[in-house]
């Protein structure tokens, strides 16, 4: 006499575990293009794209250094973001430039509150590119550039409280 009187309505949990690892095995053999010819492409994007990022958070790296070039007191709040953002550029395949954080005798007075809310606005906008990019990626770019857009928004969060 069994132990227990319930009836198992559709699948068991075995039969949709089977499922669901072929159903990736069917997935990974195929690399989303009709034909062999495609590949080639496929690698010339994938350059482009990591280009692309590399460049972008080169830029946003830059504007880190600006930011602390004009108000060295935000050093220990914006130092480990932009030394993340230098991460980035290296995970990218992109060369992080030294940092230039003498501030300069043309550099305008800026407002404390004014120079994070720029960086936030940089930060989710880059972060709001790279998810839209990821769509069109291959699957392990799509996996860094979603990596990267998640940790620019926590930047932005991160920028904007406190």
């Amino acid at each position: 006499m069994p132990l227990t009187t319930r009836s198992h309505r559709g699948p068991r949990r075995r039969s949709l575990l089977a499922s669901l690892a072929g159903a990736a095995l069917l997935t990974g053999c195929t690399d989303g293009s009709d034909d062999g010819a495609q590949g080639a492409p496929s690698l010339s994007q994938e350059r482009r794209l990591k280009a692309r990022a590399a460049r972008e958070s080169a830029d946003l790296l830059g504007q880190y250094d600006q930011a602390l070039a004009a108000l060295p007191s935000l050093a220990a709040r914006l130092g480990p973001l932009r030394e993340e953002v230098e991460r980035h550029v290296k995970a990218f395949g992109g060369a992080a430039r030294p940092s230039a954080l003498a501030p300069s005798a043309s550099t305008p007075p800026v407002a404390e509150k004014d120079v994070l809310k720029a960086l936030a606005a940089a930060e989710r906008a880059l972060s709001d590119r790279r998810m839209t990019a990821l769509l069109n990626a291959p699957a392990e770019q799509a996996r860094l550039l979603a990596s990267v857009a998640a940790a620019g928004a926590g930047h932005a969060y991160l920028l904007t409280e406190g």
